[in-house]
C-alpha cells in the first residue's frame, strides 16, 4: 500500500521499482516468479534485478525448494540499504527514531520538548538528537534516505509547512524541508502529528480496516482519518481538526484558538489538568491527569469520563457522517482508556445511527506513544521506495554514478 508517493498504474512499464515492490512484498522472490508475474522476458528481469542489486536494495538470500535440478535463487529486500530519520513532535514531548527501510527502529528515544519555541530552535534541537541517534545506531548521515516529521498543527503537506498553528508561534509558513536541506540532501516529509499516528496504527494493526478514525487525546484533541486505506488530509491539510468543534452549553469556555466552547478547551488534557488544579490537586499536564487516575483519585477519574462523553458527542456526528469501521483512541489520555472509552461509548453509540455502529469497533492504540514515529517512518519509506522514485534513481545512477541520490 502506497500512502505517500505516487503509485504507478497497472499499465505502466514494469521498471525496477515495480520489481522491487514484488520482492519487498514477498509476491515474487525468484527471477522466474518475477517473469511470470510481470510478463517480462527473463533477460529484462535479470537487468532489473541487477540494477536493484547494484544499489544494494536487493540481495540473493539463497536457494528455494526445487522440484528437480538446480534450486532457484531467492531474492530478498535489503532493509539495511539505508536509514530513515523520524521525529514525532507534540506540544510538550517528542519521540525520535532512526529506522531501517522496513521501519524497524535501530535507535529510539522519548524527550520533553517545548513546541512553542521558534522553529529554528526546535529543529536545531531535533537535528542534534538525530546525530546522537545515528551514532547510537552505528550509522552516518550518508546512510540517510529520508526524514519524516510530525507536528501538532495543520500542515500544507506538499510544502512541508505549518498553517496557522495555534500552539506554535513563528511556525506559520516556515519550510521544514528547506531547513533540513542545509544538512541532508534527501526527501523531507512533514504531516500533522495525528495523521502520522493514524498511519502508524493502521499500518501495524488495522490494514484490514479500509476506513478508520484515530483520535488523539493529549494536551489537545485531533483526529486522523484513514479513508480507502489512505490518509485523508483535506484541501488545506486541516481535515480531522475536531478539537475545535463547538460543544453546546460551554459558551463560557475560551479556547486558545480564540473561539468559545471548543471540544479541546473542554475535554483536552490541558483543560482537565486546569480543572483538577482548581480542585486542589497537583496537575499541570495531561500526564498528571493520567497519574492521578492511576493513583485512584476519584475526581480525576470522573473528569476523564466526562471528557470521554464530550468527545463522544462530537464523534457521534463523525460516525454518522463518515461511517468508519473502527475508532481508535491514542494520545496521553488513552493510557486511562477504560474511563475515557466508557464516556465515549456512552455518547457516541447512543447518538449515532444503528447502521453506522452495527459493526463499529472502538478501542485504544496498541502502539501507544510510538504510533507517531512508526507512522512517520512508513510515510517516508513508502515515498522513497515508490516504484516511480526507484526508477528515477536507477536511471539517474547511469548519469551521475552515485547511489541513492533522491531529488
Amino acid at each position: 500500500m502506497l500512502t505517500a508517493g505516487e503509485s504507478q498504474s497497472p499499465s505502466a512499464p514494469v521498471g525496477a521499482g515495480r520489481v522491487l515492490g514484488l520482492i519487498r512484498d514477498g509476491e515474487a522472490v525468484t527471477r522466474a516468479d518475477i517473469a511470470r508475474r510481470t510478463g517480462l522476458a527473463r533477460s529484462t528481469v535479470a537487468q532489473r534485478v541487477e540494477a536493484l542489486m547494484a544499489h544494494r536494495l536487493v540481495y540473493e538470500a539463497g536457494g528455494s525448494a526445487s522440484t528437480g535440478g538446480r534450486p532457484p535463487t531467492v531474492l530478498a529486500f535489503n532493509r539495511s540499504a539505508g536509514v530513515v530519520l523520524v521525529a514525532a513532535l507534540g506540544a510538550t514531548h517528542a519521540r525520535l527514531a532512526v529506522t531501517d527501510l522496513s521501519g524497524a527502529p535501530l535507535a529510539e528515544r522519548a524527550y520533553d520538548v517545548d513546541i512553542a519555541r521558534l522553529p529554528e530552535q526546535v529543529l536545531f534541537w531535533v537535528n542534534e538528537r538525530f546525530t546522537e541517534l545515528l551514532a547510537e545506531a552505528g550509522r552516518s548521515g550518508e546512510d540517510v534516505r529520508g526524514i519524516g516529521v510530525g507536528i501538532p498543527a495543520p500542515v500544507a503537506f506538499s510544502r512541508g509547512e505549518a498553517v496557522a498553528p495555534p500552539m506554535m508561534p513563528g511556525w506559520d509558513g516556515f519550510s521544514i524541508p528547506d531547513w533540513f536541506s542545509q544538512h541532508y540532501e534527501v526527501p523531507v516529509l512533514v504531516d500533522n502529528d495525528v495523521n502520522i499516528m493514524a498511519l502508524g496504527e493502521h499500518w501495524t494493526h488495522w490494514r484490514g480496516c479500509e476506513h478508520l478514525l484515530y483520535v488523539k487525546v493529549g494536551t489537545g484533541i485531533g483526529c486522523g482519518i484513514i479513508s480507502g486505506n489512505r490518509i485523508h488530509r483535506g484541501a488545506q491539510g486541516a481535515a480531522g481538526d475536531i478539537g475545535h468543534v463547538r460543544l453546546a452549553g460551554h459558551t463560557d469556555v475560551v479556547c486558545r484558538c480564540g473561539n468559545l466552547g471548543c471540544l479541546e478547551a473542554v475535554a483536552g488534557g490541558r483543560a482537565l489538568a486546569a480543572r483538577l488544579r482548581r480542585a486542589g490537586l497537583d496537575a499541570t499536564t495531561a500526564r498528571d491527569v493520567v497519574r492521578l487516575v492511576h493513583e485512584g483519585e476519584p475526581e480525576a477519574a470522573q473528569a476523564v469520563r466526562e471528557a470521554g462523553r464530550a468527545i463522544g458527542e462530537v464523534l457521534a456526528e463523525c460516525i454518522n457522517f463518515f461511517n468508519p469501521g473502527a475508532v481508535i483512541i491514542g494520545g496521553d489520555l488513552s493510557e486511562v482508556h477504560q474511563q475515557l472509552l466508557a464516556g465515549m461509548r456512552e455518547m457516541s453509540f447512543g447518538r449515532s445511527l444503528p447502521m453506522a455502529t452495527r459493526d463499529l469497533r472502538l478501542g485504544h492504540s496498541q502502539l501507544g506513544d510510538r504510533a507517531g514515529v512508526v507512522g512517520a517512518a512508513i510515510m517516508v519509506i513508502e515515498h522513497v521506495l515508490d516504484p516511480g522514485v526507484i526508477d528515477r534513481i536507477v536511471q539517474a545512477e547511469v548519469v551521475r554514478g552515485r547511489q541513492w541520490s533522491v531529488a
